[in-house]
């Protein structure tokens, strides 16, 4: 096996190791969840940082935010990674955003279905968000002459 085809393997791996992690923590009830958020609260409480006395009831809520838009900027990160091996990397950001908006529907439907939880809308747009993170990260670190590039094939397309 080749080293670049090796490399495609272990970038689309990451992309669907990461999907399962996302699945395993969205197949959680409410009250593990929830839990779960305590646990980063104390952590962040023994580290001198009381997060319910500077965030209050809206504590909990906020790291679950969180959590939810950094896992789903790392899904965009592996995405575009993995896409970016077979795809021109002017087409891998918007690609790798869809298909991150698209996990972050289902991740929401698949919600609906868990005890204690549901799927919102709102939810789908905060996660989309994480992977809107990262899409401006590798939009703003490319050179400027594939910038511009970009930009004059988005248009030429339209034409």
């Amino acid at each position: 096996m080749t080293k670049e085809r090796r490399n495609f393997y272990i970038k689309w791996l990451l992309a669907i190791v990461w999907m399962v992690v996302i699945f395993k923590f969205s197949n959680d009830p409410a009250t593990v969840s929830d839990a779960k958020s305590g646990t980063v609260i104390t952590m962040f409480d023994s580290l001198g940082l009381n997060l319910n006395s500077l965030l209050g009831t809206l504590a909990n809520f906020i790291v679950r935010k969180t959590a939810h838009f950094t896992e789903f900027l790392i899904l965009y990160v592996f995405l575009y990674k993995a896409l970016s091996e077979s795809f021109p990397k002017k087409r891998v950001l918007i690609m790798a955003l869809i298909f991150t908006f698209l996990y972050a529907c289902s991740d929401e439907f698949h919600q609906t279905f868990i005890p204690g939880r549901e799927g919102r809308f709102r939810d789908v747009l905060i996660d989309t968000s994480g992977g809107i993170a990262a899409f401006i990260y590798f939009y703003f670190s490319q050179p400027k002459k594939t910038l511009i590039n970009l930009i004059n094939s988005t248009f030429a397309e339209h034409k």
